[in-house]
């Protein structure tokens, strides 16, 4: 599980600095997108992965990651999906009125001309 995890980290870290040197700022916008999601994957795995073991301390039972998930990187990652989707939408409605103002969305302002 850990390999499957590890590439599927790799593969959105790579598209998202692949699509933030895009020259589009949609592109680049879903890019850094991609690289918050990528990296709250990381954040999510560093806090052991495991499945059905519960994040709360039962009395019995020795308080390490052998027998629990660790709350605290859920709960960031948690935060971190609600900032990055309210920073995303903002970003969005900058970008939909920085096009209606120049009519292009090119990033440096100029649109390449064949």
């Amino acid at each position: 599980m850990e390999i499957v995890i590890s590439i599927a980290i790799g593969v959105m870290a790579s598209a998202g600095v692949w699509l933030v040197l895009r020259p589009r700022t949609f592109q680049v916008l879903i890019g850094l997108s991609m690289l918050s999601y990528a990296v709250n994957l990381f954040i999510f795995s560093v806090g052991s992965l495991a499945i059905d073991r519960e994040p709360i301390v039962k009395p019995g039972l020795v308080a390490n990651l052998a027998n629990y998930s660790d709350p605290l990187p859920q709960s960031l990652v948690l935060t971190a999906i609600v900032i990055g989707f309210a920073t995303t939408a903002l970003f969005l409605v900058v970008l939909l009125a920085l096009r209606g103002l120049s009519g292009g969305d090119h990033v440096d302002g100029q649109e390449e001309h064949p």
